[in-house]
């Protein structure tokens, strides 16, 4: 496995060449000769007036301080090997992503989408990484930082892409075709049966890119873990392996967590009553507090409708909870 080697300001590099071992050295000069190739794209985009020049340098910018903010950390928590720091690590690194993936990729939201995302997101990626960690490839102690940490890393950062085409998609067709829904819905159609297709659609949209990303590996590109541990000189057939080991469990990652959160959308635009709720849906975030602030709320009044015995009912058909869809008297029931 990668053997790997931290350097405060330096990260040295193993080529092997015909004549033995070549070892270059990347300084601080290196990434600044690096750097003027993002002129190339800010000259693209004034020559063609693209507006793209902050998001760009900001980028750049924000690209250079994480990952060396990153490196720092990574240092201190491969050197200490205790389970506790790596746990920390990769909660820390869900939650990131799960900012990310709400508040900066999503254009709509709902009430509850961060905790809707930060589940399925948690799931999935705990899941797969430790299952492929532990038994796909060897690993007695799976959270050894080496090699739990970065795969955790590798999969969410497509894991989190899928989630935000697939929240994106079914926000947009359930706020935008709600005539085909609601039409569905008046003719007695269950909320299942009227969202089967929206639902269907968005996850094989976000398992598309997948897909592709995995009929191409190899044949076209050279994926950047398995370019990684050439460079590092582990051998060739190893990284191979490796990069297929990772590519699978990324595919598995992603299409639990894409499944998840759009069931879970679903569930909360139409609700228990089939009806359709698009005034759920918000075009502003909402902030992270208030989700926080609505889940403590539920949580609080379930349990304590739960200790008074106040949640009984009495058994109804389906069609005696069905309420008209043009009623004037639609309240929101949480």
């Amino acid at each position: 496995m990668t053997q790997y080697m931290a350097s405060t300001d330096i990260i040295t590099v193993l080529f092997t060449g015909d004549g033995g071992r070549i070892s270059a050295t990347f300084t601080w000069w290196n990434v600044a000769v690096a750097a003027a190739f993002i002129l190339i794209n800010v000259f693209m985009s004034m020559s063609l007036r693209l507006k793209l020049e902050g998001p760009l340098l900001i980028s750049s910018i924000r690209c250079v301080i994480q990952l060396t903010l990153m490196g720092l950390i990574l240092q201190d928590v491969f050197r200490a090997q205790n389970p506790y720091y790596v746990a920390f690590m990769t909660a820390v690194l869900i939650l990131l992503s799960t900012y990310e993936t709400v508040y900066d990729k999503s254009d709509r939201t709902w009430h509850g989408m961060f905790m809707t995302v930060l589940v399925n997101t948690a799931f999935s990626t705990l899941l797969i990484g430790i299952i492929g960690t532990r038994w796909a490839m060897e690993e007695k102690n799976f959270w050894v930082p080496e090699i739990f940490i970065p795969t955790i890393g590798l999969l969410l950062g497509i894991t989190t892409g899928s989630m935000a085409v697939s929240l994106d998609n079914c926000l947009t067709e359930l706020t935008e075709n709600q005539g085909r829904i609601e039409t569905y819905l008046a003719y007695g159609a269950t909320r299942f049966e009227a969202s089967r297709s929206i639902a269907i659609d968005a996850v094989r949209l976000a398992m598309l890119p997948t897909i592709n990303r995995m009929s191409i590996v190899g044949l076209i590109t050279i994926p950047g873990t398995m370019s990684g541990q050439i460079l590092n000189n582990v051998p060739i057939m190893n990284a191979v392996r490796y990069q297929i080991v990772i590519s699978f469990m990324i595919s598995a990652s992603s299409g639990i967590a894409v499944l998840g959160v759009v069931a879970m959308c679903m569930h909360a635009i139409v609700d228990g009553k089939h009806r359709l709720r698009a005034e759920r849906v918000n075009k502003v975030h909402i902030p992270i507090l208030y989700d926080i602030k609505r889940l403590i709320i539920g949580v609080w009044k379930k349990a304590t409708r739960t200790l008074c015995g106040c949640c009984k009912r009495s058994l109804k058909s389906a069609d005696d909870e069905r309420r008209p869809l043009l009623s004037s008297n639609r309240v929101d029931e949480d």
